[in-house]
């Protein structure tokens, strides 16, 4: 097999490749960074550890109401989805978003708005800080 080297448009094609995988290559490695430090700030600021939210929304359901990213199946309609939700000023339209909110609002919704349609879940405050965390972290 002829090395593409070898001819000017070999050359070319493999620039082109070059051109195209090293701006992927980049933003890969900031995404990856960034995931890391969104992660850590994730930690830091609630408390809690994001790598035991999956286990704990599989086991309330939360699922079956929410979409929530990166959960398998967690593709719920009845609540909001709760993508991007380190990037909303509200909680549930009710209180402003910060992590104790957070964590307030998933232990009791109740006793900030009494007609949510989110049922008292039954989630402790330790679970409810790993929930907070991988929200935000997401």
């Amino acid at each position: 097999m002829p090395d593409p080297r070898a001819s000017p448009f070999g050359r070319a094609a493999l620039l082109g490749i070059a051109l195209v995988a090293a701006p992927a290559a980049f933003l890969a490695a900031n995404v990856a960074r960034d995931n890391h430090t969104q992660m850590a700030v994730a930690k830091t600021i609630t408390g809690g550890d994001p790598d035991r939210a999956p286990a704990i929304f599989r086991r309330y359901g939360c699922s079956g109401c929410h979409t929530i990213p990166g959960i398998p199946g967690a593709d719920g309609q009845a609540g909001a989805p709760l993508e991007g939700l380190s990037k909303r000023v509200y909680i549930a339209g009710v209180l402003i978003n910060r992590p104790d909110n957070l964590v307030a609002w998933i232990v009791s919704p109740r006793s900030f708005s009494p007609q949510t349609a989110m049922p008292a879940t039954g989630i402790s405050r330790r679970e409810a800080k790993d929930l907070a965390a991988y929200l935000y972290a997401h």
